[in-house]
């Protein structure tokens, strides 16, 4: 599971592979397009929740594991809908191929090659990122526990 929760919210930038194959950045296979999708979330959610979940699990497990790895891999899309560059976010891809953005856009967006990153703004996309998603992630990681040892929540 927690292999699942490390890989699954980086998957989607895998179709950053797709610029090699010559498709181009706004079509619906491009970068931001299907891979950033809920259709795609959900397909992926369902075979990683097929290999994390032997095939006696309760149902309940199964679907409370599979909402985790579901939420997990769509969050890549959501954070990236905030971020301050692209062409947006193919969430409703392959039924509509707009893409969208997030209302407020505060988080710096990456350069899409490795070599641009550490040779450019690293240092401040990291703080930037820290600041946006790192903060707000503790706050909520806190809380839960917090919760979860006020009211002695098992699980």
């Amino acid at each position: 599971m927690l292999f699942a929760l490390v890989i699954l919210p980086i998957v989607p930038d895998l179709d950053v592979v797709t610029f090699q194959l010559g498709i181009s950045y706004s079509d619906p296979l491009g970068h931001r397009g299907f891979t950033h999708s809920i259709a795609f979330a959900l397909l992926a959610a369902a075979l990683a929740t097929w290999f994390v979940c032997p095939g006696r699990s309760a149902v309940r497990d199964r679907l409370l594991v599979y909402a985790v790895l579901f939420f997990a891999t769509i969050s890549h899309g959501i954070l990236d809908a905030f971020t301050d560059a692209g062409l947006g976010v193919g969430f409703l891809i392959p039924f509509d191929d707009a893409r969208y953005f997030a209302p407020w856009r505060p988080i710096m967006t990456s350069p899409l090659s490795i070599g641009a990153f550490f040779d450019g703004p690293a240092l401040r996309i990291l703080a930037n990122e820290f600041v946006y998603i790192g903060v707000p992630s503790l706050l909520f990681l806190t809380s839960i526990l917090a919760l979860r040892r006020r009211y002695r929540i098992d699980g």
